[in-house]
């Protein structure tokens, strides 16, 4: 009961503040103008639409801190605050980027900090050892420096999966209710992990239904037809919170691969094409799934419901799979993603044999940047 009772909460805070926030982008014109062809809105969209779903996550986090009264000797207040903290980095730094389309050597330091302070805050240290389907745990508990001078490998290994989970969910927000209806996946899949027999963590598990009901009033708005778009500030919150929350479960990674496995690969796959032709892995163009998807004839509807049924069908199993269970699961994963890719591109060029070379970024780079 009192999980609903917490979920309620951000959704309402949720449902409240969307529309403030939105008045506030119109106001300020902090809007996302559709200058391109990978712009698939035909009218200017208010952004900002994740500074309201941090607020929404804060407001409740402080109830709960205040009136929950959680046990601090399994979760300390700290990881409570790094969440906060390094959510307000994020969402600082977006409000900035949905204003002034700051470059990526300056954007990139505002999820920098958010996983430096996740890391100084303690969250992961503990973690000594990862699972390992074959045989003994991998320790990653190694100490790099003399004496009190250098750092964890551990702390290492969880700067970089925070890095990864925020610019995972950055890129993928490219259709309306996409990013954050992964994300309330992912939140409700970690919620279901935390409560069962084996994790036993109903503080991890406030933490995440609350991240859930701030999702889900958001969504009311942004599915599609969206009034109101994540912005920078929500698309990396959503990725920078899983993370968090697979880190305080004790290191859950191959459940929120689960989770985020197509986007993951999708991501992987973009980034390595812009920089084997030599461009940007931060420039956006039109070379994710999600995009291909409507290439060859599914509405934006069509293919979020497609991309969440992945989701949610790997994550919920994840929930009651063991470590050779998650990598046989990650695997089939992987085959998915490549089946899916081979079988948009044979379908797209069926459907348009005039333009055999789609797929060749040389000869059609305006197709892939969206020009």
């Amino acid at each position: 009961m009192i999980f609903l009772l917490y979920f309620l909460l951000s959704l309402i805070l949720a449902l409240l503040l969307v529309p403030l926030i939105k008045t506030l982008a119109i106001k300020t014109k902090v809007l996302d103008l559709p200058k391109s062809q990978r712009k698939i809105h035909k009218q200017p969209v208010p952004l900002l639409g994740g500074v309201a779903v941090f607020l929404a996550l804060a407001l409740a986090l402080l109830a709960y801190l205040f009136f929950g009264r959680p046990d601090f000797n399994v979760v300390p207040v700290k990881f409570f605050l790094a969440i906060i903290g390094g959510g307000l980095t994020l969402t600082l730094g977006g409000m900035l980027d949905d204003k002034f389309d700051l470059p990526p050597k300056i954007l990139w330091l505002f999820p920098a900090i958010a996983s430096l302070i996740v890391v100084w805050s303690g969250i992961g240290v503990g973690i000594k050892f990862i699972s390992n389907p074959f045989g003994a745990p991998i320790n990653i508990g190694y100490h790099l420096g003399i004496g009190n001078w250098g750092l964890e490998i551990s702390a290492v290994i969880m700067w970089l999966w925070m890095m990864g989970m925020i610019f995972t969910t950055k890129l993928l927000d490219g259709l309306d209710g996409l990013c954050g209806g992964v994300g309330l996946i992912g939140a409700l899949t970690m919620f279901a992990l935390s409560l069962t027999a084996k994790v036993n963590q109903p503080i991890t598990a406030t933490i995440a239904i609350i991240f859930a009901g701030a999702l889900a009033g958001f969504l009311v708005y942004n599915f599609n037809p969206a009034v109101i778009f994540l912005g920078e500030s929500g698309s990396t919150l959503i990725g920078f919170v899983l993370g968090v929350l697979a880190i305080i479960l004790g290191a859950k990674i191959a459940t929120a691969l689960l989770i985020m496995g197509i986007p993951i690969l999708d991501v992987a796959w973009a980034i390595i094409r812009r920089v084997v032709y030599r461009r940007s892995p931060f420039e956006g163009d039109r070379s994710h799934l999600h995009y291909r998807l409507l290439d060859i004839g599914l509405s934006q509807k069509q293919a979020v419901l497609v991309l969440w049924l992945i989701s949610a069908s790997f994550g919920f199993t994840a929930v009651f799979l063991q470590s050779m269970g998650k990598l046989i699961a990650l695997v089939i994963l992987f085959c998915l993603m490549i089946a899916l890719a081979i079988s948009v591109v044979i379908i797209y060029k069926r459907q348009h044999p005039h333009i055999p070379d789609l797929f060749d970024y040389e000869k059609h780079p305006n197709v892939y940047r969206g020009d």
